[in-house]
């Protein structure tokens, strides 16, 4: 039983297909915007034979007291929910097992302040030179001026 009120003209059919076809053609299949995917800025200390670290890294010298409770720089500080510690393998550390060890370390924070990734150094990577929070919170002091008076 045929449905179809009028037959279907093979020849339009295959006319059509041809067109999509050669129109598909002109038209690249990938967006040049995909072909370059964005790489995460790192401060590359693997020059040295250490791992690659995120811009923004800082350095200090860090001891747990009492998990989330850390010293950092002689400073109390806490970690954040989730934080991760690596050891100079890139191995997970849990803090309770290095409980009052002072380390130098690699860190990041996270948006609420809290440190989110801690990196126990290995000796090449201490090598390295790295910022820490010796410069002021987003690089500006804000109470100082850049005036200075020579007074020679």
């Amino acid at each position: 039983m045929n449905r179809c009120k009028t037959p279907t003209n093979a020849l339009t059919f295959i006319a059509l297909c041809t067109a999509a076809i050669a129109a598909a053609g002109l038209f690249p299949l990938s967006a040049s915007a995909q072909d370059e995917v964005p790489r995460p800025q790192t401060q590359n200390e693997s020059l040295v034979g250490g791992r690659n670290f995120p811009i923004g890294t800082l350095r200090g010298k860090f001891t747990v007291l009492n998990a989330p409770d850390v010293d950092l720089d002689g400073h109390a500080d806490r970690l954040g929910a989730g934080a991760r510690i690596r050891s100079p393998q890139n191995m997970l550390v849990m803090p309770g097992a290095i409980t009052g060890q002072k380390y130098l370390v690699n860190y990041t924070r996270d948006a609420a302040g809290l440190l989110r990734e801690v990196w126990i150094l290995t000796a090449d990577e201490a090598s390295a030179p790295r910022e820490s929070l010796n410069k002021p919170f987003l690089n500006i002091w804000p109470f100082t001026s850049n005036d200075t008076v020579n007074t020679q």
